[in-house]
């Protein structure tokens, strides 16, 4: 007779996804089981599980892409097996936002989309405009870039940016256009390449298939099913982000010069904003501090100083040191910032949830061990006092640095 022993330490360990060991449990890949009474057992949490109501589990931790590797080693670095098209039968063309320079989750699900539309026929085509930071498009999912720089692209230029899309429109036909429907310039974007193309698009989609795709319709209380147009303005999670292969980013270009398009609209570059008018929910850079902050009239100087919107937990707001519109958690405001600094935050299941969405997380904390630095992608051990200290001078330094070469 055979005995199932069980292991409830490892089983616990595999799923609690803030456990450092977490990721070595999960090397198996399992999503299903036998059970010891014969029933199976299929796990929810597991990537790629499609649930009852046919939604398939997305990995937002952002480990699958290299971007935190919490629990990752020098050791567990594995080369993805390389993705390589060399005569493509036809090109899935997207067009990501890349605020900052860098691809956002957004722009990873778009990439992820195309490359579902693509598969082992097609190839991705990224269009890229003006400068940009990103190395990590090969992990990405894209198999040919076309970077169109310039200071014409630059800036606030949908215009000429429409040009572009045009020109490579008529060189390449690709079978589909993808871009993010966000407010960072692909909603618009794609909207004015619809009009200009002469198709109806499909806007705020979430899921797509062969043939047809699902829209959010109705304030987002509906849905809206039709067959797949040539042009897509994917929402947010529209897919999972390629996280198994990499790709050879063969570089492109137009064979024709693209038409100058005369602005309407004159670009004056960023208006500076103070930090603390802009809300937490649409902030890109945010300093959270909680119980272990002591000095909070420090805190206040360094987030004029980095030039932060000023965020706290719940124990900080509950103590008085700041007011309720701060709070950010599943109770307080969910936030979607490129970078979280949390001064003195232990982590609470609630505020972890609050933060899931935010592109990099950086915690500073005494606790080596606390929840906050297992989900941090950056980790300062120490007094948070002298790390504020030290990083506004820095700052200062920096800045001053500027100045000079200005001058």
């Amino acid at each position: 007779m055979t005995v199932i022993r069980r292991d409830p330490r490892t089983e616990w360990i595999a799923r609690n996804r803030l456990h450092p060991l977490h990721a070595a449990m999960q090397i198996r890949g399992e999503t299903s089981w036998m059970g010891p009474n014969g029933v199976v057992r299929k796990d929810p949490h597991a990537v790629g599980f499609i649930g009852p109501n046919g939604i398939k589990r997305i990995d937002r931790s952002g480990a699958q892409q290299g971007g935190s590797g919490r629990s990752a080693t020098a050791k567990d670095v594995v080369l993805l097996p390389l993705h390589r098209i060399e005569h493509p039968s036809f090109y899935i063309v997207a067009v990501p936002d890349m605020p900052g320079g860098r691809l956002s989750s957004h722009d990873r699900d778009l990439l992820g989309l195309a490359r579902k539309l693509a598969g082992a026929q097609g190839a991705v085509l990224a269009i890229l405009f003006g400068d940009h930071k990103e190395s990590a498009l090969d992990t990405a999912g894209v198999d040919r870039l076309l970077h169109l720089e310039g200071a014409e692209y630059e800036g606030y230029a949908p215009e000429q940016r429409l040009q572009a899309l045009v020109a490579v429109d008529r060189q390449f036909a690709p079978r589909h256009w993808l871009l993010p429907d966000s407010r960072s310039g692909g909603a618009e974007l794609g909207r004015r390449l619809a009009a200009k193309l002469g198709e109806r698009p499909a806007t705020r989609v979430w899921q797509v298939d062969e043939t047809h795709c699902t829209g959010r319709a109705g304030a987002g209380l509906k849905d809206l099913q039709r067959p797949l147009p040539k042009l897509v303005l994917a929402a947010a999670e529209c897919a999972e982000p390629v996280a198994d292969t990499r790709h050879e980013v063969l570089p492109m270009s137009l064979q024709d010069a693209v038409a100058r398009s005369l602005p309407r609209l004159e670009n004056l570059g960023p208006v500076a904003v103070d930090p603390a008018l802009i809300p937490m929910a649409e902030s890109e850079f945010i300093l959270a501090g909680g119980n272990g902050v002591k000095d909070w009239d420090l805190f206040h100087r360094a987030a004029e100083v980095l030039g932060a919107t000023k965020g706290a937990s719940r124990v900080a707001v509950d103590d008085g040191f700041m007011p309720r519109h701060c709070q950010v958690g599943a109770t307080g405001t969910w936030v979607t910032a490129r970078v979280y600094l949390a001064v003195g935050i232990s982590g609470a299941v609630q505020h972890l949830q609050g933060i899931g969405a935010c592109d990099k997380v950086v915690a500073v904390n005494m606790d080596p061990g606390c929840d906050m630095i297992k989900r941090a992608d950056l980790s300062v051990i120490g007094d948070s006092a002298a790390i504020l200290k030290a990083l506004m001078e820095r700052v200062a330094e920096w800045r001053q640095g500027g100045q000079r070469d200005a001058a």
